[in-house]
């Protein structure tokens, strides 16, 4: 019998999907399979995986083709295996549920059009150019690496961000029926509406065009079930955030601010806003904080710890400082957020730190927020 391209798919089902629960085939997960002369090649959408859960899996293929042939008394020569960031055609399908945050029996998957998400925290700033969507980014990337279910919406209607920030601009947006399928792609789900419109259209909606789009994305949009729901809002007080109180239950609320008064000035509006509409706000995070020349020397170009000051002002928690790196930008621009936490430079390694304690701040703040809504309960252990 001799080997082809059949006998190469057939071995790679028996290969399980690390997220899916499924074998790579079944999940969608194989773009192309080709065999000629001894040479196979495998594409493979690995979207939503780390870098060692691709390293086994090239493997695993490797191994899978050449016992294949071996059965069939031939040989393989060479298994080339192409990891692209594409998704599975139907990951959350395929997905189970993710356990709820400390344990626990996992809870019922969520209907269409329900969010069922055990935290929902909504990143917001004053005013536009601080970062704010990169905050969101990181903070979901940042949870997500921790093993949690999280799912990242892009509610700046206005100036959508997530298309570029998560490297969606080569993949097709699913809608199944009435329900829109959130891409899977850096270990959370994430939908935006800059993937549901023109990319360089621009979007001149009054309140009720951008109540309805928040509201669709909200409402339709396939989510699953979660630990987390990072909502990405647009600047300023306007009629999204009012949207967002009005349909969602949130845990809290993150302002993004730089050090300049200027900055500071709005953000104190938007701090006030989520007061007003009964969000607590879990905390501040100070942006672009400070940059470290060439020459190793850190130069406060906006005023370090304004927004430090201003969240001691308010009575606010302090959720920590990120620098201006080069690697931040480049890493958003290519849309490769989880980069930011898996570069091993020493620069590389100071970033992830500055994230990872953010992450475990804002962890800090939701879990403190959650016991004073009565959402859980301190508990106490005598030994």
């Amino acid at each position: 019998m001799p080997i082809d391209k059949d006998t190469i798919t057939t071995a790679l089902a028996s290969i399980a999907h690390p997220r899916t629960g499924l074998d790579i085939v079944a999940s969608g997960a194989i773009g192309k399979v080709a065999y000629c002369d001894g040479y196979a090649s495998i594409r493979v959408r690995a979207g939503g995986l780390t870098d060692a859960q691709r390293r086994a899996m090239k493997d695993q293929i490797g191994a899978a083709c050449r016992t294949a042939a071996s059965k069939v008394g031939g040989s393989i020569a060479e298994v080339h295996t192409e990891m692209t960031d594409d998704p599975p055609d139907a990951p959350l399908q395929a997905q189970p549920a993710a356990p709820p945050v400390g344990g626990g029996e996992a809870a019922a998957p969520s209907k269409p059009g329900a969010i069922d998400a055990r935290y929902i925290i909504a990143v917001g700033a004053g005013k536009g150019g601080v970062g704010k969507s990169s905050i969101a980014v990181n903070l979901a990337v940042g949870l997500a690496r921790k093993g949690l279910a999280v799912g990242l919406m892009d509610g700046d209607i206005y100036g959508p961000s997530l298309p570029t920030m998560l490297g969606l601009g080569t993949l097709d947006t699913v809608v199944r029926g009435k329900t829109i399928q959130p891409f899977f792609v850096h270990n959370l789900r994430a939908m935006t509406i800059g993937k549901l419109v023109d990319p360089e259209k621009a979007l001149v909606w009054r309140g009720p065009m951008a109540h309805g789009a928040f509201k669709q994305l909200v409402e339709q949009t396939d989510w699953g079930t979660l630990d987390y729901l990072v909502i990405d809002l647009p600047p300023g007080t306007g009629d999204v955030a009012l949207t967002m109180a009005q349909l969602l239950k949130l845990t809290g609320a993150i302002v993004v601010c730089t050090p300049q008064k200027v900055a500071q000035d709005d953000a104190v509006r938007a701090t006030r806003m989520f007061q007003q509409l009964g969000i607590e706000v879990l905390g501040v995070v100070e942006n672009m904080s400070w940059f470290v020349g060439d020459d190793g020397k850190e130069y406060d170009i906006f005023g370090r710890g304004g927004a430090e000051q201003m969240a001691a002002r308010l009575g606010v928690p302090f959720l920590g400082a990120l620098p201006i790196t080069m690697s931040l930008r480049e890493n958003s621009d290519r849309g490769e957020p989880t980069a930011n936490f898996t570069d091993e430079s020493e620069s590389g390694r100071r970033l992830k730190g500055y994230l990872d304690a953010m992450v475990e701040n804002v962890e800090n703040q939701v879990a403190l927020a959650s016991v004073r809504q009565g959402h859980t309960r301190p508990t106490l252990t005598i030994s």
